[in-house]
C-alpha cells in the first residue's frame, strides 16, 4: 500500500481555506516534489501530512507504523545558547551517541558532532537537521524548502545528499522545492500546487504542461528559463499526459 494517501482535504488558518480538494499518495521508495507560487498551500500540506495542521474535511491515511521524518526550512538557535551539535541530536528523546555520528554520517557531515550549533553555516545547519530526521530511520522523509537561503552549488549538495539517502535507506522522499533544476534532476514525480493540484507526472509533463505554465511562464528565474529553452520543443502536452485528480486538474 501507499505510505501515505491524501483523500480531498480541504485546510487553512482561521476562516480561510489554503487548500481544497487535494488528493496524493506517496509510493515507496519514490521522490516527489511539489511546486507552486507563494500562497498555494505547500507548506501547509507538509504541516498536514505530520498531524500539526487538521484538515477541515477530507482524511489523510498512514501506512500503520509509517515513520516520517521532517526537516523544516530553517532553525532558529539562541546564538548565545551553548549547545553543540552531538546533543542537539540527543534531544530531546536521549537517543544514542552512536546513533547521533551514524545520522551525521549519512547526513555527509560526520565531523561536526562537537562543533556548536550557533557555529555552523546554513549549509551545515541544514545537514544537521537532515540527520536529526534521519534519526528515527524515516520510511518517509518531508523536506520543506529545505535548501531556502543556500546558494546553488550549497543546495546542489544537498539535493544530492537527499538522493543518496533514498538510495542507501530505500526511504521516499517528499519535498518542496522552488528550484527547477533540483526538481528536474532529483525528483521521479512533480506535483504542482495552487490552492489544488493542478497537474501531476513526470517532470517533463508537467513542465510542458499549460497550468503550470500559466504560474510560472515569466519572472521565475534562469534556471526554468533555462530549462524550458534547452527541453520544451522535445515536450509537447500537458497535464492531460500526467496524472490528474478528477476536477483539481481545472487551472485557476
Amino acid at each position: 500500500m501507499s505510505l501515505i494517501t491524501v483523500e480531498n482535504i480541504s485546510a487553512g488558518y482561521g476562516a480561510g481555506a489554503v487548500l481544497r480538494d487535494v488528493s496524493l499518495a506517496v509510493e515507496p521508495g519514490e521522490i516527489v516534489t511539489i511546486v507552486g507560487p507563494n500562497g498555494s498551500g505547500k507548506t501547509t500540506l507538509l504541516r498536514a501530512l505530520i498531524g500539526a495542521v487538521r484538515p477541515a474535511s477530507g482524511r489523510i491515511i498512514r501506512r500503520p507504523g509509517l515513520r516520517i521524518g521532517y526537516v523544516p526550512q530553517k532553525l532558529h538557535i539562541d546564538p548565545t545558547l551553548p549547545i553543540t551539535v552531538a546533543r542537539f541530536l540527543r534531544l530531546p528523546g536521549g537517543a544514542p551517541r552512536e546513533a547521533g555520528a551514524r545520522a551525521l554520517e549519512r547526513a555527509g557531515v560526520p565531523d561536526l558532532s562537537a562543533r556548536q550549533m550557533s557555529s555552523l553555516s546554513g549549509g551545515q545547519t541544514q545537514r544537521v537537521l537532515l540527520a536529526r530526521a534521519l534519526m528515527g530511520d524515516p520510511e518517509l522523509l518531508l523536506l520543506d524548502e529545505a535548501t531556502q537561503g543556500l546558494d546553488q552549488p550549497g543546495s546542489a549538495a544537498f539535493y544530492r545528499q537527499i538522493e543518496e539517502v533514498r538510495r542507501d535507506t530505500g526511504c521516499a522522499v517528499l519535498m518542496i522545492s522552488h528550484e527547477l533544476h533540483v526538481v528536474m534532476s532529483a525528483s521521479d514525480r512533480v506535483i504542482c500546487l495552487n490552492g489544488h493540484v493542478c497537474c501531476e507526472g513526470a517532470p517533463e509533463i508537467v513542465s510542458a504542461a499549460p497550468e503550470y505554465r500559466a504560474l510560472f511562464g515569466t519572472g521565475t528565474g534562469g534556471a526554468l528559463a533555462l530549462y524550458r529553452h534547452e527541453h520544451d520543443h522535445a515536450h509537447d502536452g500537458g497535464c492531460d499526459h500526467a496524472h490528474s485528480h478528477g476536477d483539481t486538474e481545472a487551472a485557476e
